[in-house]
């Protein structure tokens, strides 16, 4: 059974990771408006991995005898600067993404839970791919900004990326 303190956190995260998938389609809108049709689809799935991870914590805390509550879902930034400048906000939410992660991994350590310890781990080591994949991306824009042709290249490799469900593997 998990405490309330760690069922609040838990819940906090289930409805960020709905803000996060409603922040990477405000985030494709604008790449499909800007004809960056590759970032589009890189933030289209990067938005269905969150409804993922959403759902992944929905069970697990029925799974541990919690109850879900579901929040409004707040309204995503929708203005950038830029390709350069949606990648960056996009570096700048995995990292509180990760920054919450650990949070609640505290909570769990604090109070010996190890089953969601363990239930966690999954969610640490994918934020170190998250912001990996991030901080290249924006590295190869930061490179390309004045080359329209690299632009369109690094766009192109983004269009190849393709939605593979992840879940932990004990779920």
């Amino acid at each position: 059974m998990l405490s309330k303190k760690l069922e609040k956190a838990l819940n906090d995260q289930i409805n960020f990771e709905y803000y996060s998938a409603y922040t990477y389609l405000a985030m494709a809108a604008y790449a499909e408006d800007m004809d960056f049709s590759g970032a589009a689809n890189f933030f289209k799935v990067q938005a269905q991995e969150e409804l993922d991870h959403a759902m992944t914590i929905y069970t697990y805390v029925f799974q541990k005898g919690g109850r879900v509550k579901l929040e409004a879902i707040e309204k995503p930034v929708s203005k950038f600067e830029g390709l350069l400048d949606v990648f960056e906000e996009g570096l700048k939410h995995e990292q509180m993404v990760t920054k919450r992660i650990y949070e609640i991994a505290n909570i769990a350590l604090d109070e010996k839970e190890h089953a969601t310890m363990s239930f966690l781990r999954w969610f640490v080591d994918e934020q170190v791919e998250e912001e990996e994949n991030f901080t290249t991306l924006v590295k190869k824009i930061k490179r390309s900004c004045n080359d329209q042709a690299s632009l369109y290249m690094i766009d192109d490799e983004l269009a190849n990326r393709v939605y593979v469900p992840s879940i932990p593997s004990n779920n």
